[in-house]
């Protein structure tokens, strides 16, 4: 022992102080000789490392390939995580110099060589891992785990490609299958091992959020491992159950994501849900109810997995309990967005599809509770896409419920993502993706359709052996009778259409025949506009009549017809139509559709009327082709009005100012005032049939649209500002609303107000509450669940900003 030390000293101050490379040479071959040599190792290694990358001649380039080469081999036969930790601090301390490029080549080399499996292997060792300190494993794993993170920062445009995050994590999850192969050779032959550092350095790189990079490489291996070898899995859920705990979600997660299927997960993970809190955790609440942006395999495997063990179905009772409370409350839909609802769905049906029949009767209370509230409160939802979603639901849980005679069932137009939720319940398979490939040989082969005669495809009849009945049919055939060609033929009306305004008005206020009542809505539009003073004369009474039409007779096209005739109304005799309608919309004894019918007509009418002048009209364009009920949430027109207005309003760097809109005659600007501000007066008055701060928000939703359209459209009107005061307040009172569509159209209005208003005028209405308005507008758009209210209040911001900037003078960046 006294002679090794002795040598080791002496190469170590030959190595420090002598220029002669024969010197060099000898003591470096002296110190490889005991690089087999456990005690060398144990007691020399590090400092011996240490004095090679500290002598005077490292810094310089040495053309003596004797000494590089062995050089090379102290790292490369030497420990490991010695090397690697002097490597790495090494690399992270070391300007650019010959030096800095030999650390670099010898850690290409370090990993091309394997030295990460032979590292990972030697910390599996039961007595090699229970010989470091505490803080030597933790340093070695903390840079095992984020080389690329350490020699990326310092080298930057020179770093190697091995050193990249894209090439090392695959080659570490290929050392750590590597480690794992050796440790079930070693189980079979009767040698303990730890998978403790194993899973420590899983778990670092997991956290950093490398995960996906790891698993790529991991997760297929490992699942067609454990498919046919027992041993496979044990040592498999081993790793798994030593992960640290705060590791636990990323690791598992990200594992999960990357298998094919439940069967994976269950092979993987074994019972770790029943034994770990953290992964019961986890699995049964924070990936199912608190996140949202995860796919839909990631639900079906979580779930699948929970459903394949009579341990773990337990849990799965409880959390098909756990998502009826959450999918129930109404408090939860108005303060969710939509995603998440439709991820809390998508999981509430894929867990009573687990169910089997005798779990689905002890849990009958608690499912049918959770249909009957949750489709009440989804259906009293503005948002179209949560109405549907509930329709759906309930219609999936009242079907698995059986209940006979009492099956709910909705109209609704289905699209993929109501065809993705039904088929949620089909999906009660939980094997791996890759075990049910279709076997195109043995597949049934649809069958053949034919044409019909009316350009339906048919399925074709089987071909048959019987002849007595073909014969009476070719005896009684009438196919050498040539047909009559009535293709230029037309049904003969029985009325005539009117030709007068009052005789329209009559008709539609008295006719009991459909057919004439269908005629005078069609020319009613045409009538109106082309006979200006007797439109005039009736226009209040003609309103009235249409207002209150009902569609009797089916009519085909009805609404929109009746809109259009409406409007016709409206941009022909302006003011006594609009002062109708606005006070018939706070009336008694109104329905919802009527009162929606009222927006709809003033929007479409204004629309039309802010036209320039100069241009002829081609009549009011509707916003959507029939404005059913259904679709009344729908703004998309209105909303790319606004939009364009915002574009034409930012500045672009590196495209140059913007310019302002110009001002050009409309029929719009001197009547803008008609139609806002009655709108705006008595709506905290609840009347017996209509409460607009109360149960009908989805008035008020769209209320606050129409207000935003009318306002944007009256920009450059002498009475801008009166109104744009007036919208203002009118929103602050309702600026925190639950309803999600009435925050949306606060968000609308407010952002019209910014761009129709001028700066100077805006600026001083808002006053005192300009630091309060803003603040309010960055906590919408950072904390609002709605994506439609965070952006609409991103784009008030900017607007607001732009005028603060225009006003105070503050010139923009110029590029």
């Amino acid at each position: 022992m006294e002679s090794m030390q002795l040598q080791v000293g002496s190469c170590l101050r030959t190595l420090s102080t002598s220029r002669d490379s024969g010197e060099i040479v000898h003591a470096l071959r002296t110190l490889t000789r005991y690089l087999k040599d456990g005690e060398f190792t144990r007691l020399h290694y590090t400092r011996v490392i240490q004095v090679l990358v500290s002598a005077h001649w490292f810094s310089r380039s040495c053309e003596d390939e004797e000494i590089n080469k062995l050089w090379d081999e102290m790292f490369l036969r030497g420990p490991p995580d010695q090397a690697l930790l002097l490597l790495l601090d090494t690399i992270s301390s070391t300007g650019e110099s010959a030096g800095l490029e030999q650390c670099v080549s010898v850690l290409e080399k370090f990993l091309s060589a394997g030295r990460l499996q032979v590292l990972l292997w030697s910390r599996c060792d039961v007595g090699g891992a229970c010989s470091d300190s505490p803080q030597l494993r933790e340093t070695v794993i903390g840079h095992l785990a984020a080389l690329p993170s350490i020699t990326c920062n310092h080298l930057h445009t020179n770093t190697p490609d091995a050193f990249l995050p894209q090439r090392y994590y695959p080659l570490l999850a290929a050392s750590i299958l590597d480690t794992l192969e050796k440790t079930c050779h070693a189980l079979r032959a009767g040698t303990d091992c730890s998978l403790g550092f194993v899973a420590q350095v899983l778990g670092k790189v997991c956290i950093q959020g490398y995960s996906s990079q790891i698993f790529e490489t991991l997760a297929p291996r490992l699942s067609s491992l454990t498919r046919v070898d027992p041993l496979w899995q044990r040592v498999t859920q081993r790793l798994l159950e030593k992960v640290p705990e705060r590791c636990t979600e990323c690791v598992i997660t990200g594992l999960i994501r990357s298998l094919s299927g439940a069967a994976a997960v269950s092979r993987l993970m074994g019972n770790l849900v029943v034994t770990n809190k953290k992964a019961q955790f986890v699995l049964t609440h924070k990936l199912l109810l608190q996140q949202y942006h995860h796919p839909t395999q990631l639900l079906k495997s979580v779930l699948g997995y929970l459903a394949l063990d009579s341990e773990r179905r337990t849990l799965l009772k409880q959390v098909l309990r756990s998502v009826c409370q959450v999918w129930c409350n109404s408090s939860a839909v108005k303060h969710t967005c939509v995603e998440q609802q439709l991820y809390v769905s998508k999981a509430l049906l894929l867990c009573v599809a687990l169910l089997n029949h005798s779990e689905i009767q002890e849990l009958r209370q608690e499912m049918l509770q959770c249909m009957l509230g949750g489709v009440q409160c989804r259906l009293d939802s503005n948002i179209e896409r949560i109405r549907r979603m509930g329709m759906v639901v309930g219609e999936c849980l009242s079907h698995r419920l059986d209940t006979p005679g009492s099956q709910l069932k909705f109209q609704y137009e289905a699209d993929e993502e109501i065809r993705e939720l039904k088929s949620l319940m089909e999906c009660t398979s939980v094997e791996d993706d890759e075990e049910h490939q279709p076997d195109s040989s043995t597949s049934l082969q649809p069958e053949p359709k034919v044409e019909g005669s009316a350009g339906q495809s048919v399925p074709s009849k089987p071909e048959t052996s019987e002849t007595g009945c073909g014969s009476d049919s070719e005896l009684d055939s009438d196919d050498d009778l040539t047909p009559y060609d009535m293709s230029a033929d037309h049904e003969k009306n029985k009325s005539a259409p009117p030709r007068y305004v009052r005789d329209c008005l009559e008709a539609l206020m008295s006719s009991d025949d459909a057919e004439r009542v269908e005629l005078s809505l069609q020319v009613a539009e045409g009538l109106l506009r082309k006979n200006v003073k007797a439109t005039q004369e009736v226009s209040v009474q003609f309103s009235k009549v249409l207002l209150h039409l009902e569609d009797r007779y089916n009519t085909l096209h009805f609404h929109t017809l009746r809109q259009n005739a409406m409007v016709a109304l409206t941009v022909t005799d302006i003011k006594p139509v609009v002062d109708y309608w606005t006070t018939e919309f706070y009336s008694l004894n109104y329905s919802l559709r009527q009162r929606l019918d009222i927006l709809e007509v003033l929007a479409l009418s204004a629309q039309e009327l802010s036209e320039p002048i100069t241009k002829k009209h081609a009549g009011a364009q509707p916003i959507s082709a029939v404005t059913a009920l259904e679709q009344c949430d729908d703004i998309t027109h209105w909303r790319q009005i606004v939009e364009k207005r915002i574009q034409s309003k930012t500045r672009r760097i590196g495209k140059g100012g913007s310019q302002p809109v110009k001002a050009t005659p409309n029929r719009y600007a001197p009547v803008a005032g008609f139609f806002l501000f009655p709108l705006l007066r008595n709506y905290d008055r609840p009347q017996v049939t209509f409460d607009l701060l109360g149960s009908d928000h989805l008035v008020l939703g769209r209320l606050l649209h129409t207000l935003g359209l009318l306002m944007h459209l009256a920009i450059n009107a002498p009475v801008v500002s009166q109104m744009g005061r007036a919208l203002l307040d009118f929103v602050w009172a309702v600026r925190f609303h639950t309803d999600q569509m009435v925050r949306r159209g606060v968000m609308f209005a407010v952002c019209a107000v910014f761009l129709s208003m001028p700066g100077e005028n805006l600026l001083i209405e808002l006053g005192d509450d300009l630091m309060e308005t803003r603040a309010w507008l960055a906590d919408v758009a950072e904390n609002d669940c709605d994506a439609d209210c965070r952006n609409l209040a991103v784009q008030s911001l900017m607007l607001l900003d732009k005028n603060l900037k225009t006003q105070l003078q503050i010139p923009d960046m110029e590029t």
